[in-house]
């Protein structure tokens, strides 16, 4: 007797299931269990970390974040507004912009940053927060850019030429009718870069920073070393991370809820 349609999909359901299961247990038994406890969850021997070092590499962090993107936003919304400009040169000048920085690694932007200008221009030394806010802001304007033209071309054309009839200025119809309502469009993907910039602040180790200035990937890499726990300092850094994007997670896929409700 064949199977309904209904069948083969629960019965395949089942084998997956099956499968899962014993790569589980397969997994389990391979583990060495112990040494992965004491390398990767030995909370006792970092507990030097707390409260005062974690804290600081906490605080820096979200400082670098915060500095950092409010550049790219700034740089991206320029960039997105020459990429749609009627001047072609403005749109060349953007393009090229975005493609290349969309096209490094963000880490070469780093190096350049903290150790090509110092070398280009000897005697003159950056400070960490100047460094930081130009080599994560550069590259992430350059995502934004795009995720802002995308939220500009989007608001209807009608409603920038309905102000221009009504005798508003170019400039004043697309700050205060189309930009407005292209925020509210890209709401969730702004959320999600910001949770990127936040991820690539793990970069800023390369650069080197004195105590004061670390953040949670340093604290995390140099705590190997410092407190003999294996890698539970970088699992500690870790979910310190996970503070931060989760909730912001949470709130893009509210923001996207909502931008579904709003379209039906």
């Amino acid at each position: 007797m064949a199977l309904t349609a209904r069948q083969r999909a629960r019965t395949s359901q089942y084998v997956q299931g099956g499968i899962f299961v014993v790569v589980l247990v397969v997994l389990a038994i391979s583990v060495d269990w112990p040494r992965v406890l004491n390398s990767f969850f030995d909370f006792p021997a970092v507990a030097g970390m707390f409260p005062g070092v974690i804290l600081v590499g906490l605080k820096n962090t979200i400082l670098y974040t915060l500095v950092s993107f409010a550049l790219g936003l700034t740089l991206g919304l320029l960039l997105a507004l020459m990429k749609i400009a009627s001047f072609p040169p403005y749109r060349w000048i953007a393009t090229a912009y975005i493609e290349f920085f969309r096209g490094i690694p963000a880490l070469l932007v780093f190096i350049a940053f903290g150790f090509g200008v110092p070398a280009a221009f000897p005697g003159t030394r950056w400070p960490t927060m100047l460094v930081v806010m130009l080599s994560l802001g550069i590259v992430a304007a350059a995502y934004i850019a795009e995720t802002l033209r995308a939220g500009l071309q989007a608001v209807p054309r009608g409603q920038y030429e309905a102000a221009r009839s009504l005798g508003m200025p170019g400039w004043r119809a697309m700050l205060t009718i189309v930009i407005p309502q292209a925020f509210r469009i890209v709401l969730p993907p702004l959320t999600n870069e910001f949770i990127l910039v936040t991820k690539d602040t793990s970069l800023i180790y390369v650069i080197g920073l004195a105590a004061s200035s670390f953040e949670l990937t340093k604290l995390g890499r140099d705590g190997i070393l410092q407190y003999g726990a294996g890698i539970t300092p970088l699992v500690v850094a870790g979910a310190m991370y996970l503070i931060i994007t989760l909730p912001l997670s949470q709130l893009s896929r509210r923001f996207e809820s909502r931008a579904a409700k709003a379209a039906r």
